[in-house]
């Protein structure tokens, strides 16, 4: 079932959190600020959701009740007051930076009675969210006890899956893998084929880590082609055609009995890169440049998909010097047409030097090939004019460049620089860094899991669960 649409206004970043702490400890103070504190991380559940198959309750542990676990697809940004009655989902994100707090110190930040804490703290004990964490520092009597989060209360499933190979893993509540590995595959197999490897992967995993009977968060799943955003399913994806309109989260609940979240794998790039390389920064584009090329957006350090989940489409939009270059999206002229990896590789063909692949040019690249060089620094250029029109129009403070022709290096990247600070004016890159992607072939997976720890600890979905 489809389940109404809300979304709260204000979307959390730290920086919110921040501002929400200081709105406490004045209200505490008389003030009347009328500002709340916020968790870190905190979201409504997505109200887009999809039932699983009835009776296939347990294992995943959804808020679906008895019909069994939920299919969601993506997270609903929005902020969850902790200040009065918090719930103990509430009082959770406020352990979830790690540090151990006692009961005193709880109420403190949260101006809660000591009572109600205590209550709060008893369900995400019994849930097992939640874990001693020893004595504090006595004041001369008994020593209060501190309470920690528990990022190994459950496993989250992730998958940045690709044309030809797909990187599978298990990790904690905190999205930090506990083991992972590489698969070869094809996608144009279609989705039975490639979604059986992810499982059968997950399961090996999950023994490998011994972690068979851990209570599964959530799986996540990048996948590279368009994703539409409100049911989790392909939409006219072009490497992909087989997979258009197929139903991914379902499919992937059957088989895992867990909540199933899908986007396109740029998206999750853009999420990894945020979450674990550049968490300070508010406004950023990652880029991917290798068979396609796309972007996901972070606006106020939430994840922008736009209406329907086709935000950061680049790879289609007319380049400048596209001319009649045919795209695979059926169109002429694309960004993708002249700047990927194919293209640069076609380009060098018709210089009489043989590449075929984004490998090929990184190789050539590295080795000295003047030729290559050249080529990779004007699809540098065009990719940067592209993207000139994004930063005037989003006033970005990060660009990161990922994908296999990034792997080339300088020569990709001064392009980049280049048409951007001769096409935007100076007040849009006045603080604007460029800079190759830290999170590397890791970005996807790494998405994949803190989109699912986002969704699967926000609030509301914890406290249906703890009810």
């Amino acid at each position: 079932m489809h389940i109404g649409e809300h979304r709260d206004p204000h979307p959390v970043t730290m920086a919110g959190v921040r501002r929400g702490v200081a709105a406490v400890r004045r209200q505490r103070s008389g003030s009347r600020s009328g500002r709340e504190l916020v968790g870190p991380g905190t979201v409504q559940p997505d109200p887009r959701v999809v039932e699983g198959p009835p009776g296939a309750g347990g294992r995943g542990g959804g808020p679906g009740g008895p019909g069994g676990p939920i299919c969601f697809t993506g997270e609903v940004e929005g902020a969850v007051p902790i200040a009065g009655a918090a719930s103990p989902g509430q009082l959770l994100q406020l352990l979830r930076d790690g540090r151990p707090r006692t009961r005193a110190a709880l109420a403190v930040e949260t101006g809660l009675a000591r009572s109600t804490v205590r209550s709060r703290l008893d369900a995400l004990l019994d849930a097992g969210l939640v874990n001693d964490g020893g004595n504090g520092a006595s004041t001369g009597g008994r020593p209060a006890g501190r309470f920690v989060f528990n990022a190994r209360a459950r496993a989250v499933l992730a998958a940045d899956v690709g044309a030809t190979h797909a990187t599978v893993a298990v990790t904690d509540l905190t999205g930090v893998p506990i083991a992972r590995d590489r698969l070869d595959l094809d996608i144009a197999e279609g989705p039975d084929v490639v979604l059986g490897l992810l499982a059968a992967a997950w399961r090996r995993l999950l023994r490998r880590a011994g972690l068979e009977s851990v209570r599964l968060a959530g799986v996540g799943i990048g996948l590279p082609g368009p994703v539409e955003h409100s049911t989790g399913r392909p939409n006219n994806p072009p490497i992909m055609p087989s997979w258009d309109g197929y139903d991914v989260p379902a499919r992937v609940a059957a088989e895992l009995d867990a909540p199933v979240l899908v986007d396109n794998e740029v998206n999750l790039m853009a999420l990894g890169e945020h979450a674990t390389c550049f968490p300070e920064v508010e406004h950023l584009i990652v880029v991917k440049v290798a068979t396609g090329i796309g972007s996901g957006f972070i606006s106020n350090g939430v994840l922008h998909r736009g209406a329907v989940g086709a935000a950061g489409d680049l790879g289609h939009i007319l380049a400048p010097h596209g001319g009649d270059a045919p795209c695979r999206c059926g169109n002429t002229g694309c960004l993708e047409a002249v700047a990927s990896g194919p293209a640069i590789a076609a380009a060098l063909r018709a210089r009489g030097i043989e590449a075929r692949t984004s490998a090929d040019v990184v190789g050539l690249v590295r080795s000295g090939s003047l030729e290559a060089g050249q080529a990779t620094r004007q699809a540098g250029r065009d990719i940067g004019e592209v993207l000139a029109a994004c930063v005037s129009m989003f006033n970005p403070s990060l660009i990161v460049v990922g994908g296999s022709v990034a792997l080339a290096g300088e020569m990709l990247l001064a392009g980049v620089r280049e048409a951007i600070y001769r096409r935007s004016l100076p007040l849009a890159t006045q603080n604007l860094r460029i800079v190759v992607s830290q999170a590397g072939a890791d970005a996807g997976v790494l998405g994949a899991a803190a989109m699912v720890v986002q969704h699967a600890l926000a609030p509301a979905v914890l406290d249906q669960q703890l009810a």
